[in-house]
């Protein structure tokens, strides 16, 4: 049998920053079709894991390196999960990846809303990454809301993490709900179709820039808790 601090230790030799890991019982209240078992029926822990971002990205004045950033972080979680699953198959660990970003099925085309097959951010806090912020970003102790999430659903139950209990959130601030230029964000959810105005802006070219990151900046954890 292999341990959860072994588990971690393959991750954190492949490069993740952050690692921990949550039973799949923790996911019954997420939205029927998106639960680990709807992908993978053996699901039975769910691992979760994160790569830090580079943050002065976060004031350049240009969207072309936040852009970039964004890219390669995600393909390098992809290749970090690739590499895990292969590290716990050879353990006897049968598992599959969630993919940390695209593609995803659920489009609502009169909302401009899409949905991963799995919450990624909500995954993040039941494993004990971080909690949930005002601006609906993961937000950890120690990297703040610069980090990108990989997880993998295995069949196999080992010992578990305990959400975080830690504040992220000064109760009277408003920061990231302020600063929002398209007013997406009422400290719940985000309205996705005034978002992606910016978000994922495209240019005459067909490039797709991220030309806002306000509500990530403007956090005042957004780099670790002060």
């Amino acid at each position: 049998m292999i341990a959860a601090e072994d588990i971690k230790e393959i991750a954190y030799a492949l490069g993740a920053d952050l690692c921990g890991i949550a039973p799949v019982g923790r996911f019954n209240d997420a939205p029927s079709g998106f639960k680990p078992k709807d992908i993978y029926k053996a699901t039975r822990s769910v691992i979760v894991y994160a790569k830090r971002l580079p943050t002065e990205i976060l004031f350049a004045q240009s969207c072309i390196p936040y852009t970039h950033v964004n890219a390669l972080i995600a393909t390098e979680v992809d290749r970090l999960s690739l590499s895990l699953s292969l590290k716990l198959q050879d353990r006897g660990i049968k598992n599959v990846i969630v993919p940390t970003d695209d593609p995803y099925e659920f489009w609502d085309g009169k909302k401009r809303h899409g949905m991963g097959i799995l919450s990624m951010r909500h995954a993040g806090y039941l494993a004990g990454l971080g909690r949930l912020g005002k601006n609906n970003l993961l937000i950890n102790k120690t990297y703040g809301n610069m980090i990108q999430i990989g997880v993998i659903l295995a069949d196999y139950e080992c010992e578990y993490d305990e959400p975080a209990i830690y504040e992220v959130c000064p109760q009277h601030c408003s920061a990231c709900l302020s600063v929002c230029p398209e007013e997406a964000l009422d400290g719940t959810t985000v309205q996705q179709s005034r978002c992606r105005e910016l978000s994922n802006f495209k240019t005459e070219q067909g490039f797709v820039l991220k030309k806002c990151w306000a509500c990530r900046s403007a956090c005042p954890n957004a780099t670790g808790l002060k």
